[in-house]
């Protein structure tokens, strides 16, 4: 990844590129002891990856913390499909009952990172708004609060430019007063292919470096910085310049593989392109026009406001015991 200078914070897509490799002469997945490990589930609608990094090598090559990785991906999720929409929600959930632990008492503490003036980096925010915030409730009205309702709280710390304080450092100072059993962080992240730009969702529960995959890396929210498990939960906004134009090039490139006859000099040349190095070259010829440039789609807002509820609707059936979708109905609107 270093040397491609990707723009991503999918593990999936980290993944990817080490399949794009050889260990020792055999295929990626046939080599063990590399400390990678990948499970798929799911169906075209929603399909399911689980990548587990078990070793200190396998975090070395993939270039993430050791844990466990859960990706969602669903193509549909920007349509207003309202099956696909509640199955997203309660697939979802079953993910993060997998990595959340919490006892019937247990405190969680959910943080939407990000700048709610900016719509690709407002997921965090907007998710905020449409949880079950229950702490205060079961605190003064507890005899008005559903069995199976756990203590939540949210909040939205804003970003250093608007506040001039590390996010990090806001959670710290909350954590010390709250003591939260656990602290669920939201935040918009970068990918490497344009298709997984809002339709995929990412869960980590090694922590999370808010803004690492566009170049602005902030404090780290992991265990090791804050002192209780840290569950990371994001989808991928936007996509850099150079890898929209890099995808664009590879479509050319495959449709003119396909159309060439096998065998040719022709086909013999296209197939020799080496796909590393082409990016290395759109990247640096684009420099000096776009900079680091990143791209979203035109159609931004009503994309995260969908995904926003699927997120924190996936969130409360999670967190609150025999609460469904129904139930979330009669405290969101």
């Amino acid at each position: 990844m270093e040397k491609r200078n990707v723009v991503t914070d999918l593990v999936l897509e980290a993944h990817e590129l080490l399949k794009e490799k050889e260990v020792k002469g055999k295929p990626w997945e046939e080599s063990r002891e590399d400390g990678v490990e990948v499970e798929n589930s799911g169906n075209d609608k929603i399909k399911i990856t689980r990548v587990r990094v078990t070793s200190p090598k396998g975090e070395q090559q993939i270039g993430k913390p050791m844990g466990t990785y859960i990706t969602l991906e669903v193509p549909g999720i920007t349509y207003n499909d309202r099956d696909l929409y509640e199955n997203s929600c309660r697939a979802l959930a079953r993910e993060l009952g997998n990595v959340i632990k919490l006892n019937k008492n247990s405190t969680v503490l959910v943080v939407g990172l990000g700048n709610w003036n900016v719509t690709p980096d407002a997921l965090g925010p907007k998710v905020i708004s449409r949880l079950m915030v229950t702490r205060h409730l079961l605190e003064y009205v507890p005899e008005q609060v559903d069995e199976g309702v756990r203590p939540v709280c949210a909040v939205s710390p804003g970003v250093l430019g608007i506040t001039g304080i590390e996010t990090g450092e806001i959670i710290q100072g909350i954590i010390g007063k709250v003591n939260p059993d656990i602290l669920i962080a939201i935040d918009a992240l970068a990918s490497r292919k344009m298709e997984r730009v809002n339709t995929t969702i990412q869960i980590a529960d090694t922590g999370i470096a808010p803004g690492s995959g566009v170049g602005n890396k902030r404090m780290e929210l992991s265990q090791k910085t804050l002192g209780i498990p840290v569950i990371a939960i994001g989808v991928p906004t936007v996509v850099d310049a150079a890898t929209m134009a890099n995808d664009t090039i590879d479509l050319v490139i495959d449709s003119m593989i396909e159309q060439a006859g096998q065998g040719t000099d022709f086909y013999n040349m296209l197939k020799s392109i080496d796909r590393n190095e082409k990016y290395a070259m759109i990247k640096q010829v684009l420099e000096p026009y776009t900079g680091n440039l990143i791209v979203t789609p035109k159609e931004i807002d009503e994309v995260v406001e969908r995904i926003s509820k699927a997120i924190a609707n996936g969130l409360n059936i999670a967190l609150h015991d025999n609460i469904g979708l129904k139930d979330v109905d009669r405290y969101i609107n």
